[in-house]
C-alpha cells in the first residue's frame, strides 16, 4: 500500500490574517460566496469582506443557520450558484467551515476557511462531519482534496472564549496517540494510504507543543492577547493536529467521542472536551505506561479538560449509559477498529470506567 500525506494548499497564520488574505485569495477567484452565522458576521465579517474588496474581489455574504446538515448545504449551495460565485469563504467554527467545504465540493469551487476559534483540527482537513437536523452525528463526508486556503487570525482567536482554545487542545491531545496506533496497525488513513514519517512526526510535534505551551497559551487567551505560546498552540491545534490526524488516522479516542454523542447530558460539551476523555480511555484500552497516563492527566488538569465521567455530566445510571456508549463506539466502520488489536464493546466499557477512576484518583491527590 502507498504512503500518503495531504494538506491544505496554503496555510496563513498571524494577527489580522483575515484582513490580509485577499492578496492570496484573488489567485483562486474574483467573486466569493461568504458564509458565517450572525454572531461571527458581526465579529469578523467586515474585516473579511473589506479585505476582499481591497484586493478587487467581489463577494456575496449569506447567513449560516448553525447545523452542518445536508439540508443546509443544499440551501446555501443553491444561493452560491444563483449569485454566480466562483469561490467559497467560510468564517466561524467547525460546523460553518465544514459547510463551506461541502458547498465548494458540490459546486466545484475553491474553498477558503477562516476559523474564528482554534477549537478543533477540522479546518485543514478534506472532510466534513455531517450531522442530522437534530445535531446527532450522521457521517463523515470525505473530499478528494483539502481546502485551498486556511486562514488563522490569531487576533480574533485570542479574544474568543478560552474554553474553545482549551477544547482545541483536547482534540489535538489525541492526535499523537491515534496516529501511533494507526501507524502500528498499518491502518489506512483518511488520506487513503499508510502514514508517512512526516505525518507521524507532525503528530508527535503536536503533542510535544501542547505539553510545552498549553498552559502559557491558556493564560494568554484569558488575557485576550497574542503571545508566541498562543501562536504555537493555534498551530498545534489546527495545522499539526490536522495533518497528523488526517494523514495518519483516527483510532479509539475519536470513536469514543462519537459514542458519547448519544448521551443527552454530554451535548453541552465541545468536541475536544469529549475527545480528551476519549484519549484517556484509549490510553487505558492500550494499557499505556502509568507515567504516560499521568502526563496526560496532569496536562488535562492544568488546562482544564475533563478527566472524569462526572465532569462530562454523566452522574447517574452510569453503567447502563457507558455500555450504550461502548456499543456505539464499536459500530461497524468506526475508527476504533484502527487500533492495532481487536476491540470489543466490553473492552471499551472497561477502559472508560477505569479511565474515570484514574481521573478521580488524580484529582483527589493533586
Amino acid at each position: 500500500m502507498l504512503q500518503v500525506i495531504q494538506s491544505p494548499a496554503k496555510y496563513l497564520q498571524g494577527p489580522d490574517a483575515s484582513a490580509l488574505f485577499g492578496q492570496y485569495a484573488k489567485n483562486l477567484a474574483d467573486n466569493y460566496f461568504v458564509i458565517a452565522d450572525d454572531f461571527v458576521m458581526k465579529l469578523a465579517g467586515d474585516k473579511v469582506l473589506n479585505g476582499l474588496h481591497e484586493n478587487g474581489i467581489s463577494s456575496h455574504a449569506e447567513r449560516f443557520n448553525g447545523e452542518c446538515s445536508h439540508a443546509e448545504i443544499n440551501r446555501l449551495g443553491a444561493i452560491a450558484k444563483q449569485k454566480g460565485c466562483k469561490g467559497v469563504v467560510g468564517i466561524g467554527g467547525g460546523k460553518t467551515l465544514d459547510t463551506a467545504k461541502a458547498i465548494g465540493y458540490y459546486q466545484h469551487l475553491p474553498v477558503v476557511v477562516i476559523p474564528t476559534i482554534a477549537s478543533t483540527d477540522a479546518p485543514t482537513s478534506a472532510l466534513s462531519v455531517i450531522y442530522t437536523e437534530a445535531g446527532e452525528f450522521e457521517e463523515y463526508l470525505v473530499y478528494p482534496k483539502n481546502p485551498d486556503m486556511v486562514v488563522m487570525d490569531t487576533a480574533i482567536i485570542a479574544k474568543a472564549p478560552v474554553r474553545l482554545l482549551v477544547a482545541g487542545m483536547g482534540d489535538a491531545l489525541s492526535t499523537w496517540f491515534e496516529a501511533k496506533a494507526c501507524f502500528d496497525a498499518r491502518a489506512v488513513s483518511m488520506a487513503g494510504g499508510q502514514s508517512t514519517a512526516a505525518a507521524l512526526s507532525l503528530a508527535r510535534l503536536c503533542y510535544d507543543t501542547l505539553l510545552a505551551e498549553g498552559e502559557k497559551a491558556r493564560l494568554a487567551a484569558e488575557a485576550g492577547v497574542v503571545t508566541m505560546a498562543l501562536e504555537r498552540i493555534v498551530e498545534a491545534n489546527t495545522y499539526l493536529s490536522g495533518i497528523g490526524f488526517e494523514s495518519s488516522g483516527l483510532a479509539a479516542a475519536h470513536a469514543i467521542h462519537n459514542g458519547f454523542t448519544i448521551l443527552e447530558e454530554c451535548h453541552h460539551l465541545y468536541h475536544g472536551e469529549k475527545v480528551a476523555f476519549g484519549t484517556l480511555s484509549q490510553l487505558v484500552l492500550q494499557n499505556s505506561p502509568m507515567e504516560e497516563i499521568e502526563t496526560v492527566l496532569g496536562f488535562c488538569q492544568k488546562v482544564g479538560l475533563p478527566m472524569t465521567l462526572s465532569q462530562m455530566g454523566v452522574k447517574d445510571g452510569t453503567e447502563e449509559k457507558i455500555l450504550a456508549v461502548a456499543k456505539a463506539t464499536c459500530a461497524e466502520g468506526e475508527t476504533i477498529h484502527n487500533m492495532p488489536f481487536p476491540v470489543t464493546a466490553q473492552s471499551v466499557y472497561g477502559a472508560i470506567l477505569a479511565a474515570d477512576r484514574l481521573g478521580a484518583q488524580w484529582m483527589a491527590t493533586h
